[in-house]
């Protein structure tokens, strides 16, 4: 892999024009894709499992009663002070409104709340139930706007215009996140890369690079709305991902590309040499992450399957531009790119290549001292690593897992309040009712039996009320609503759904009907059982594929099982911050909380994979270095130092950079998305400082030469993948010459040639 990366950036270098031409070709043909098939920027934020309980009933009722089988919203009415909404005026002004939202467009059916008898036993509130035939994935970008107004213009405009109107409902939930910070994460990146190079030239180059990835990957993914289910954190999780890893990627090879301009190599050679060891760390990195995440499409949810083929595409654009944009890129900058003799940058380059520090005991930068530190008392700093994180991943084994409802949405927001003045007046249950589906074909009497199961449902715990049933005789079906006492995120009501389900059997034979329970609530929870029944065998698919991919690479025991135990540590104390924060409640205020809540089921799956990828980039571009220090001066304590010095400034800055991308996500109004950019900012933190910077030196210093052992059976068996490209570089030490004229091909080749083998010297004495 090596020697094709390096052909590929000396392709690139030498083709840049047409190079940029052909990725300049590329973003127009997806933003014209984008135009020409994209469903008009709509998302589905809809859940599923196809083939579950919940959905086989959805998908009869659209035949049975397809009036019901589509999402709903809620209208309620608040009569002003000292007033009642069954008051003659206000209850003229809530009929007028019930039939506004009647002409409302998509919509099948509005129950008035005088029909349905849900007004509040104290007469100050009403609810009218908004049904349409159709999921919320299948309404209108402008359908829930247009029955906002149809209401409020109704009221406002009647004899009685103080009656209060809010609009919530299920049609509301998992409504697409706001947020205008996302720019603030490029700007913070943009200050650690102008840090980290001493270059506005050189940081600007990681931006532009990680700006048409980006741009790739979202039109392309908005392109396939139009015929594909996606949803808006599908979305939103490929854009902080992709600009994540598109910035680090090539953070990380400009990085060794100026260190090679620093000690004099040719920029097409050093622009070639770079793309072919740091961007085989590249490729195998973001493949990593990539095989990660297309692995959840194996746990069968759809809305989850979106998000992680969503955020691999965004991952495997962003190591094309990494191979393919970024030399070229190079090569117009040329070797300006070069750090100015005696500036800060110049020094800098000269103490990592070994011209400083190098054996002396001192440190050449910051990084370095800290690892020496760490080395210099392991076993401290295990324990240090121990408390902290176990302190962090105590709050996790209290973890609630529930999908988010319109209990959690902003504050203020139309949905939010209608779901807190239903649970005031009406109890929680009222917010997600379950809906039972009977089959009454083998019953004698379908009317008879439909309603012996309403009265045995209405006798179950923690149920508050049981609606008449509703009968289609022409399919043998009944169709039953039921109250629970508790929310549609409450354990309760799961315990209820359960309850209901084991009792199908007695009511059978009781009956002679069969049943189903599905609704908006009872889908969710079968959403969140199959996440929790495959969260451990990813987990362990995960981890196991870990070592296996770090044998391959490092060739040895110790350093596989090292990454895999601190990926865990990291994975269990950033799930317990996040409860901690979302919901214990702890600090939330910071992060622009008002209610605390149950954790998004598929937050630690998710947290799973994208942790797995990410960790594994920072496992392989700081300890590639260190085996490679390893194998040229059998030095073990010196190779972990040698990491420290060539990696460690670059592993930090590309964690700062990540950090701050996600961190943006944090002002969404979404709790999803909210959840899941803490979760990565947090995991990324802990990785990258307590765990790559920390425990893995530790373990290192305290292994020693055993942490590079591999038995020899092994070590045949194995494949040298050599990520670092260091037969590579052997070989481009001495470059062919370019087909040119001949003696501009020898000169050429000499003083390549010539700074190559110099520092070949210097790294030589360093070893």
């Amino acid at each position: 892999m090596p020697t094709v990366l390096h052909r590929l950036g000396r392709f690139a270098f030498r083709h840049r024009r047409s190079v940029l031409a052909l990725w300049l070709a590329v973003v127009a043909a997806v933003v014209a894709c984008t135009v020409a098939f994209g469903g008009s920027g709509k998302f589905d934020n809809t859940f599923s499992i196809p083939g579950s309980e919940s959905q086989q009933a959805l998908d009869r009722m659209k035949t049975d009663f397809p009036t019901s089988s589509g999402t709903s919203a809620q209208i309620v009415f608040t009569a002003p002070a000292g007033q009642k909404v069954t008051d003659p005026a206000d209850a003229a002004a809530i009929r007028a409104a019930v039939n506004a939202a009647a002409t409302a467009p998509q919509v099948a059916r509005v129950v008035s709340p005088f029909d349905a008898r849900t007004v509040s036993p104290d007469g100050t509130t009403a609810v009218a139930q908004v049904q349409y035939e159709v999921p919320s994935s299948g309404l209108a970008s402008g359908s829930l706007d247009a029955l906002k107004s149809a209401v409020s213009t109704s009221v406002s405009g009647s004899d009685q215009p103080g009656v209060k109107t809010e609009v919530g409902g299920a049609a509301y939930g998992n409504a697409p996140g706001k947020s205008d910070s996302d720019l603030i994460g490029v700007g913070v990146a943009l200050l650690i890369l102008v840090v980290t190079f001493g270059s506005l030239l050189s940081a600007g180059i990681p931006l532009v690079t990680a700006v048409f990835g980006v741009a790739t990957a979202i039109f392309g993914l908005l392109s396939l709305t139009g015929v594909v289910a996606i949803s808006s954190t599908a979305q939103s999780l490929a854009l902080m991902i992709g600009l994540a890893v598109g910035i680090d990627y090539a953070l990380f090879i400009v990085t060794r590309h100026r260190s090679q301009l620093a000690q004099g190599m040719d920029p097409e050679e050093s622009a070639a040499l770079a793309v072919g060891t740091a961007g085989s760390a590249v490729v195998f990195a973001g493949l990593t992450v990539v095989i990660a995440m297309a692995g959840l499409t194996v746990v069968g949810i759809p809305f989850l399957t979106a998000m992680g083929l969503a955020a691999a595409g965004a991952v495997l654009t962003a190591v094309l531009v990494a191979t393919t944009l970024l030399p070229a890129i190079l090569g117009f900058a040329g070797a300006r790119l070069a750090p100015r003799p005696g500036s800060r940058a110049a020094r800098r380059e000269a103490a990592a290549s070994g011209t400083a520090g190098a054996g002396t005991g001192r440190a050449a930068n910051a990084a370095e001292a800290w690892f020496r530190q760490v080395t210099r008392r392991p076993l401290l700093a295990l324990a240090a690593v121990a408390v902290v994180l176990g302190a962090l991943a105590w709050p996790a084994h209290s973890m609630k897992l529930a999908l988010p409802d319109n209990g959690t949405a902003p504050a203020g927001s139309s949905q939010r309040v209608a779901y807190d003045e239903i649970s005031q007046k009406f109890g929680p249950g009222f917010n997600g009712p379950l809906l039972v589906l009977a089959n009454t074909g083998g019953s004698a009497d379908p009317q008879q039996a439909a309603g012996r199961i309403a009265s045995t449902l209405q006798g179950l715990p923690d149920v508050a009320a049981v609606g008449k049933p509703v009968l289609n005789p022409a399919t043998h079906a009944a169709l039953i609503q039921v109250v629970p006492r508790t929310g549609p995120s409450d354990s309760a009501t799961k315990t209820l759904v359960n309850t209901i389900r084991d009792d199908r059997a007695a009511i059978q034979r009781q009956t002679g009907a069969t049943i189903q329970v599905t609704g908006s609530t009872a889908v969710q929870i079968d959403v969140a059982a199959k996440l929790n029944a495959a969260l451990l065998p990813f987990a362990a698919v995960v981890v196991g594929l870990s070592l296996l991919l770090l044998l391959l690479v490092f060739r040895s025991v110790v350093v596989p099982l090292k990454a895999a135990a601190g990926f865990v540590l990291s994975v269990a104390a950033t799930l317990g911050a996040v409860v901690s924060v979302f919901q214990l409640g702890h600090m939330g205020s910071l992060f622009g909380l008002d209610t605390t809540g149950p954790i998004s089921s598929f937050l630690p799956i998710l947290l799973l994979a994208v942790l797995f990828g990410l960790a594994m980039d920072y496992e392989v571009f700081l300890v590639s270095r260190m085996r490679e220090s390893y194998t040229a001066t059998g030095d073990p304590l010196q190779a972990v130092h040698s990491g420290a010095r060539h990696s460690g400034r670059v592993v930090t800055a590309a964690a700062l950079i990540m950090i701050s991308v996600f961190a943006a996500f944090l002002g969404t109004d979404n709790i999803m998305l909210k959840q899941i950019a803490f979760a990565l900012a947090t995991g990324v933190l802990l990785d990258a400082f307590v765990i790559r910077m920390t425990f893995v030196p530790a373990v290192l210093a305290l292994t020693r030469r055993a942490a590079w052992w591999l038995p020899r059976p092994l070590a045949r068996l194995l494949p040298d993948l050599d990520i670092e490209g260091e037969r590579l570089q052997h070989v481009t030490a001495f470059p062919t010459p370019t087909p040119t004229s001949v003696s501009a091909a020898a000169s050429a080749s000499a003083s390549v040639a010539a700074a190559s083998a110099s520092a070949s010297a210097t790294d030589g004495r360093l070893r």
